[in-house]
């Protein structure tokens, strides 16, 4: 059987990595083969286009360069990770996903959804997850967090108003994709939201069984 495709999604410093890896422990510890990755990267060729697309220096890259960075990075991850280990029967866990594109570069940018989804099209082979988790928090208080780390990249150094079309266009996301996108309340515990996202993938595991 191929293997469950769940992808983690929100603003910065939502508690994504926190979340990912608490969900890989549970289900290893239930029998599980997990593979963890993220977006950009998961692969040599992703991650150089990551450190390119998230240096502070680089702050002069249009728009549509970044769009197709980010769709490039995605066809590499997807044909040389992502697709055999979901065909291998392993559960993909993803940091970040095209969901993100269109957020961060849609709702962020500006840039046509229909181009979006285009491109996602070409990048994904029509790989695509089984449920997204989008952990919603509210702007400034993600960019507390995420700054609170050290130097921030060149996304999170943009301005608020940007991220408060992204946290937007997040929640537009789920509104049309009600069954594939769920949406967690970031600002709960730790544990209470690991606790929810258990409780959606144990509904996700019985509707498949």
């Amino acid at each position: 059987m191929r293997g469950l495709f769940i992808t983690f999604e929100g603003v910065e410093g939502c508690g994504k990595t926190t979340q990912i890896e608490r969900l890989r422990q549970h289900l290893e510890a239930q029998g599980h083969t997990v593979l963890m990755t993220r977006e950009p990267g998961g692969t040599p060729i992703a991650e150089a286009i990551r450190e390119l697309l998230l240096d502070p220096a680089h702050d002069a890259l249009s728009p549509a360069a970044e769009l197709l960075l980010y769709e490039a990075a995605r066809a590499q991850h997807v044909d040389e990770r992502i697709r055999p280990a979901l065909e291998s029967g392993t559960t993909v866990l993803c940091d970040r996903f095209a969901d993100s594109t269109t957020a961060y570069q849609g709702a962020g940018r500006g840039l046509p959804r229909e181009e979006l989804e285009h491109l996602h099209r070409i990048a994904t082979g029509d790989v695509w997850p089984d449920l997204t988790i989008v952990i919603d928090l509210p702007v400034e208080a993600g960019l507390a967090r995420a700054r609170a780390r050290g130097r921030a990249d060149r996304m999170e150094q943009q301005d608020v108003a940007f991220h408060e079309r992204v946290r937007q266009g997040f929640l537009e996301l789920a509104a049309r994709n009600p069954e594939r996108v769920r949406i967690i309340d970031g600002t709960q515990s730790i544990d209470e939201i690991a606790a929810a996202i258990r409780a959606l993938l144990a509904g996700l595991l019985t509707a498949r069984a």
